[in-house]
């Protein structure tokens, strides 16, 4: 089983496999905030753009993983870019992971939306069993978004990686299992005014469309 290259779509948010058109788009939202500065996140530089979309595209190719661009679908905007990646089809997991969004965007509906649906394409479409989380330890901010979401923390793995800037990183590993998720897309919609319609499908279930 490999990803297939879909687009995902919501209220506010339209997520999109990352392309060279989005190149421009994505240079801009990473300017926003100079997102590369952050130490405690992976966010290419600007001269580093191209080699980011180029691998984003192989990995496509390869079925490895899927890199989205974040769309904001009020300007049509890029600000920002989210991925599925690290899966392991065999044993029904996958990794949602290296996002990043532009200053102006952070703590507003774009990334609830796009979690939202991530982890419904996750358990509906891929029928998977769980989705991980990791975040750099120091990084409290995208600790507590994870929170926010329903995510549950595993535990600290000790000297996990390297960052660019030579730092040794501990990371925090989060989880959300299959059997979690019909209680935790209620509090998703809910966070976003939105409730689910009993009898039929999610009003977000016709948002979304192969790429061709």
């Amino acid at each position: 089983m490999k990803f297939n290259i879909i687009t995902l779509e919501g209220y506010h948010v339209r997520l999109e496999p990352l392309e060279i058109k989005h190149r421009q788009g994505l240079i801009d939202a990473i300017s926003d905030g100079e997102l590369w500065k952050l130490f405690v996140t992976l966010v290419p530089k600007i001269g580093d753009v191209d080699d980011f979309i180029n691998k984003s595209i192989i990995g496509h190719k390869n079925g490895e993983s899927l890199i989205f661009a974040t769309l904001d679908k009020l300007t049509g905007k890029v600000v920002g870019s989210t991925r599925f990646m690290r899966a392991d089809f065999q044993n029904k997991r996958v990794e949602i992971g290296f996002t990043f969004l532009a200053k102006s965007h952070q703590k507003s509906k774009i990334n609830t939306e796009a979690k939202l649906l991530m982890l419904e394409h996750a358990f509906e479409d891929l029928n998977l069993n769980r989705v991980e989380f990791l975040t750099d330890y120091l990084n409290t901010n995208s600790r507590n978004a994870i929170l926010r979401l329903g995510a549950k923390e595993e535990g600290l793995l000790r000297n996990h990686m390297i960052m660019p800037d030579g730092r040794v990183r501990d990371s925090v590993i989060f989880s959300i299992i299959k059997n979690e998720w019909s209680g935790i897309k209620q509090h998703l919609l809910y966070k976003l005014g939105r409730q689910e319609k009993k009898g039929k499908k999610n009003e977000y279930s016709n948002r979304k469309s192969n790429k061709r």
